[in-house]
């Protein structure tokens, strides 16, 4: 099959044959395809999904800003980075007590809030999701989801549309253009091809370098990097690869960006999961502070990292997770008195919520757990994830003694 269905046989699939549902998806693939590239569809009449998602850079955007401008006159910020839409298939709808456990013996663990799609899980699915940027004032700038149906059909897509009303047993066309949009991206030869390095490396087809190996033995150290506890590395128990997140949600503090608008308000702060862009757990104060854990695939064709994009190497983003806690002042800004100010974007009474796990938690002036050339090699590693490898003919990984 060209494309793969991910979901339960929708509604408007019953009573068809597999052949004429087969086709309906992919015609409504299609379509999202179209949409999913046409600037019409906003506003500005500039910006589309690709302008933002750009297919060549993992889906996420091709420029170094850290928030993409955009709304009617394509000078509106937000206060978070754009994230890649690619290996999102496998996301679980939020849950603020998601029990799971790499130990199939034991599945009582409560890992907390969990899943659901954006930096704070609040979309259920990608349809949802698609709703997001169609309707906010710093993205694609529609007012009303009747402004989009009517740009969509002043573009010409009217008569496609309609077609669908009645399979997807909707009387909104904007339904219609979100669940074209979700469609398109179960697309799996764009969306999640599994066609890294580490993939070839997974199935015998190739090594690692000498660099990249001891950047994965870093990597999964739970003493070193301790990466892999959030970003799980290995198969699952069923064979299937490996998706480099556990879809939770955690508080790192990373520093404030103070390039962004937003921030300019010392009084404004991006909470994540209690807000301000979710606003149903806002009285969780326990949750303040928490993003979604992203998958590290195709991280480094990444060019801002984090919630708000206050990263722009892929060697610093990860350098931030072993000089947090060790040497702040390489981390966080200082006041007037010549005082680091630890944990700068995120209020002091929520400095609780703040993850304390390896490699974090070490004392101001320890020896950080990863030494320098460490962390090159974890970068290095990170690089083996993007997708487009190509294993060298005849070259073939060593099986461990």
């Amino acid at each position: 099959m060209s494309l793969h269905l991910v979901w339960a046989a929708p509604a408007w699939a019953q009573g068809m044959e597999r052949a004429e549902v087969f086709a309906q998806v992919k015609a409504l693939a299609a379509l999202g395809s179209e949409l999913f590239h046409d600037p019409r569809l906003s506003a500005s009449g500039k910006q589309s999904c690709a302008t933002c998602h750009n297919e060549k850079h993992a889906f996420a955007p091709a420029n170094a800003q850290a928030v993409q401008r955009g709304g009617a006159d394509l000078a509106q910020m937000g206060h978070r980075a754009t994230p890649s839409l690619k290996y999102l298939q496998s996301v679980p709808q939020f849950t603020e007590h998601f029990f799971d456990s790499e130990d199939e013996a034991d599945e009582s663990v409560d890992n907390g809030p969990t899943g659901g799609l954006t930096w704070d899980g609040r979309a259920k699915s990608l349809a949802e999701q698609a709703r997001i940027p169609l309707l906010s004032p710093f993205e694609m700038g529609n007012k009303t989801a009747q402004d989009v149906v009517e740009r969509a059909q002043k573009a010409g897509y009217a008569p496609r549309l309609k077609v669908f009303e009645p399979f997807l047993k909707t009387g909104s066309l904007f339904t219609v253009i979100t669940k074209a949009l979700e469609t398109y991206q179960q697309d799996w030869r764009k969306f999640y091809s599994y066609t890294s390095k580490y993939d070839a490396y997974l199935a015998g087809k190739v090594a690692l370098s000498k660099q990249e190996q001891r950047g994965l033995e870093v990597f999964e150290d739970p003493q070193k990097g301790n990466c892999a506890s959030c970003h799980l590395s290995q198969p699952g128990h069923d064979g299937t690869p490996p998706q480099f997140t556990d879809y939770g949600l955690i508080a790192l503090a990373v520093p404030r960006n103070t390039a962004l608008p937003y921030n300019a308000n010392p009084q404004n702060y991006d909470l994540g999961l209690c807000g301000p862009d979710r606003t149903d757990l806002a009285q969780h104060a326990d949750y303040c502070g928490l993003f979604k854990t992203p998958t590290l695939r195709n991280v480094a064709t990444r060019k801002v990292f984090f919630h708000n994009g206050v990263y722009k190497t892929l060697r610093d983003a990860v350098a931030f997770y072993v000089l947090r806690d060790t040497q702040p002042s390489r981390v966080y800004p200082k006041n007037a008195q010549g005082e680091v100010v630890l944990y700068d974007d995120l209020p002091k009474q929520y400095h609780q919520n703040i993850n304390m796990d390896p490699p974090f938690g070490h004392r101001v002036g320890n020896k950080p757990a990863l030494s320098e050339p460490e962390i090159d090699a974890v970068v290095a590693f990170l690089k083996t994830l993007t997708d487009g490898y190509t294993a060298p003919t005849g070259q073939r990984r060593q099986k461990e003694k």
